[in-house]
């Protein structure tokens, strides 16, 4: 796992170089016994890790690891600056002008963001060029077993590099585009939102074929669900990224999907345990290891997060906590308001002698909390450590497919029927409610609008909300306003070139092809 970071650096988005001349070359390195599943490990780890250094160690230069984690910085930009959640310490870099949507082109989280999806790129691109053919010939790599686990890894880390392009995609609606085939620290051109989308469907669509059958691969790495998944979030969102309805496409792959073989967690909490990795509907989930993989990311920051200041419940939770660094903005808690969300399990909030409303972003009392996540296991056992948690971070799992596939019957898409869609929201409802159809809801219950609040109300603090809120024309504007939306208690009115992030200063300094997204 340490060689590709080892091997490589981003002080500036464009260079990967060595960054000791002391190190081994790559031909000594790949002459060992298993360096290409360390390597392809390398790739994989830079979802969950920062650095070789631990958790406090950035390979990124000039971004703090805390502003730097993947998933973690992910979280924020889907999550933080939404209606679902807000962050305490506003003294944190960036944190502030994030969650207030007052952010600019110089936000370090943003840049985090930007530059760990890009060295994502260049870790992937690394291990293409040192797998070819020709490479392998060179060096004597001939078994027949080999050379197809190889092949494996190869396509595995063309699927990696492909989700970093859609998160790019999703939160820039542009990149640098490089591959295995240009040149090592070359600035690449600017791909705009329709190559990044062609990019991206072709590339999934091509690999698909050859990657491991659902829940066939070993634990923590990526199969066809995976990429199906990608490509199901690619289409779903296409009309706010090309313009172009494919709602049709997504409820192919989610079909696909739902018939692969995943199934839901009888109970939804243990989706957020510290043994996730184990449920029957995880399609990919970044890895998280209180000790093997060190880091400040997501589920560590929420898990501790959620620790309240009042209630210093961290023991519930398997970890110390932060005194209550997170809390829920008001229009979240009342998607569970009314009398059917009693015994819903997805319904953790607590609010004990707590105000709703929070006035001062800075008082930690104000403000309810939540008990999603934790660093015990189903069985009860809790993590190796009370600060790095082993509760492994749900990218993608299959109660979203259901919503999704709903949500594209709701839209008109072919090959999506209604009644199958109410069958599926009906079994996120009663897996909910233990067995209960207390929740369930009719045909005529089943909108749009109910399925925007049920996708938080199901999938809320996962990375999904910012990108739902933009799908249904509720992000920017004023049609639906929450606390701290554009810097004002109450929320306002943000306008609309907040859709998209702004490009880093930093890269565009570095990257003479960027242009910078309008507004900024």
């Amino acid at each position: 796992m340490c060689f590709a970071f080892l091997m490589q650096s981003c002080e500036d988005d464009l260079d990967v170089v060595p960054r000791d001349p002391n190190q081994a070359s790559a031909d000594e390195f790949y002459a060992q016994d298993g360096a290409y599943a360390q390597a392809i490990a390398g790739v994989y780890g830079n979802l969950s890790l920062t650095g070789t250094l631990g958790p406090d160690n950035s390979n990124i230069g000039g971004v703090d690891a805390g502003t730097s984690q993947y998933g973690r910085v992910l979280w924020y930009m889907q999550n933080l600056s939404t209606d679902e959640v807000i962050w305490s310490y506003e003294n944190d870099p960036g944190t502030r002008e994030l969650q207030r949507n007052i952010w600019n082109a110089s936000n370090p989280i943003i840049r985090g963001m930007f530059s760990r999806g890009m060295f994502q790129v260049a870790l992937a691109n690394e291990f293409l060029r040192q797998s070819t053919p020709e490479k392998l010939s060179a060096r004597g790599i001939t078994n027949a077993q080999t050379l197809a686990e190889i092949e494996d890894y190869r396509n595995e880390a063309r699927a990696l590099r492909a989700l970093s392009y859609y998160h790019m995609l999703d939160l820039f609606g542009k990149a640098p585009f490089n591959t295995e085939n240009d040149v090592v620290g070359v600035a690449g051109p600017q791909y705009n939102a329709q190559q990044l989308f062609e990019y991206i469907e072709e590339e999934l669509v091509s690999i698909l074929p050859n990657l491991k059958a659902p829940r066939t691969n070993a634990s923590g790495r990526l199969d066809q669900g995976f990429a199906r998944m990608v490509l199901a979030k690619l289409y779903l969102n296409a009309e706010v990224y090309i313009g172009t309805n494919r709602y049709a496409n997504c409820a192919e792959q989610c079909t696909a999907i739902i018939g692969s073989g995943y199934t839901l967690a009888p109970n939804y909490l243990n989706n957020f345990k510290a043994d996730n990795h184990t449920s029957p509907e995880a399609i990919f989930f970044i890895q998280s290891d209180g000790l093997v993989t060190q880091n400040y990311g997501p589920t560590t920051v929420m898990i501790n997060g959620q620790v309240g200041s009042i209630e210093g419940n961290g023991n519930q939770f398997g970890v110390g906590g932060w005194g209550g660094a997170l809390r829920l903005r008001k229009q979240f808690v009342q998607k569970f308001d009314g009398n059917q969300f009693n015994n819903d399990v997805r319904n953790t909030i607590i609010s004990g002698v707590r105000d709703i409303d929070i006035s001062d972003v800075a008082n930690r009392d104000q403000g309810y909390i939540l008990a999603k996540y934790s660093n015990i296991s189903s069985t009860g056992v809790a993590g190796i450590s009370t600060t790095f948690v082993d509760t492994d971070f749900p990218m993608f799992r299959l109660a979203d497919v259901y919503l999704m596939y709903a949500e594209c019957a709701l839209r008109g898409a072919g090959g999506a029927t209604l009644p199958q869609a109410l069958t599926y929201v009906n079994a996120l409802r009663e897996r909910a409610n233990n067995g209960s159809q207390i929740g369930n809801i009719t045909s005529g219950q089943l909108t749009l609008n109910f399925i925007l609040d049920e996708r938080s109300r199901e999938l809320h603090w996962e990375g999904h909300r910012r990108q739902d809120l933009i799908r249904f024309n509720r992000y920017t504007g004023g049609a639906y306003n929450w606390s701290w939306k554009g810097n004002s208690s109450n929320g306002v009115s943000i306008s609309t070139n907040l859709r998209l992030y702004p490009i880093p200063q930093a890269s565009l300094a570095s990257n003479p092809n960027l242009t910078q997204n309008p507004g900024y």
